[in-house]
């Protein structure tokens, strides 16, 4: 789990948008699989068509995969929503999941470094996601031990 508080843009006041939460929640699921480097940055301010980007990393293309899955299973578990679009799954190297005010992309580790997005959003504020709470519904599905009903399957 990665985060930076360097900029941390959660803090002003007033209650948590809808984009902070489900960046949050997207944040929260990749880092549940393992994912790495993951950063969220609000680009409300400089980018018109979204609110907020998650970036996330991993080491292969079957984790790319596999955390694409995750978001987009807890973001449906507390929402009842779906991605509008989801680009790059094929080679999955790089897979971005709109969600309209919230884009997920979650890199192989390699393509990250290569297009360095980090680096061409530099002036966007880093949210701090790691104190963002889960919707009930999604922490309660989530803390259902594997082999239970409504659990993950038994890995025996």
């Amino acid at each position: 789990m990665t985060s930076s508080p360097a900029s941390d843009a959660s803090s002003s006041t007033g209650p948590m948008s809808d984009a902070r939460r489900r960046a949050g929640i997207a944040a929260h699921s990749a880092d549940d699989k393992k994912g790495e480097e993951i950063v969220v940055l609000d680009v409300g301010d400089i980018l018109s068509i979204a609110e907020l980007f998650v970036f996330v990393s991993a080491p292969n293309t079957r984790l790319v995969r596999t955390i694409v899955d995750e978001i987009e299973l807890a973001l449906k578990l507390s929402d009842d929503e779906g991605p509008r679009s989801v680009e790059g799954l094929d080679d999955a190297t790089w897979v971005l999941m709109d969600y309209g005010d919230v884009i997920v992309h979650v890199f192989l580790s390699e393509t990250r470094a290569y297009y360095d997005l980090d680096r061409l959003w530099a002036d966007a504020p880093v949210v701090e996601w790691a104190d963002t709470a889960l919707s009930p519904s999604l922490a309660s599905a989530r803390s259902v031990p594997a082999g239970e009903p409504g659990g993950a399957p038994s890995r025996r």
